[in-house]
């Protein structure tokens, strides 16, 4: 028979193993206190907030003329992501091409 201790132990290791964290409870308590204080991040100050903040930046390059081969070299990422990145884009947005998508960014004060 396992002591409680010991099943302690294998749940936190178990939940470290699939990416958890696992803090004490004076350390759970300072964070709480550090988050508890900070204001919300407005949505209203972000231009387009449905868009992730990596999809504003991709956006923002578009907008600027930049091919999808500028964008993964200038990114540091593949040409699939910035493809994924730019249905992501028009999905989002509701447009169906390269222009309207420009213009939408434009609209918001990007690029």
């Amino acid at each position: 028979m396992k002591g409680a201790g010991q099943e302690e132990t294998l749940r936190a290791i178990r939940a470290v193993s699939s990416g958890e964290a696992i803090f004490s409870p004076s350390i759970a308590s300072r964070l709480m206190q550090y988050f508890s204080g900070l204001k919300p991040i407005s949505t209203e100050s972000v231009p387009l907030p449905d868009l992730t903040e990596r999809e504003r930046e991709v956006l923002t390059l578009i907008a600027q003329g930049f091919s999808n081969s500028d964008l993964a070299n200038r990114l540091f990422l593949s040409p699939k992501t910035v493809r994924n990145h730019i249905t992501n884009i028009f999905s989002k947005l509701q447009v169906a091409d390269r222009a309207q998508a420009i213009l939408r960014a434009k609209e918001a004060g990007l690029g």
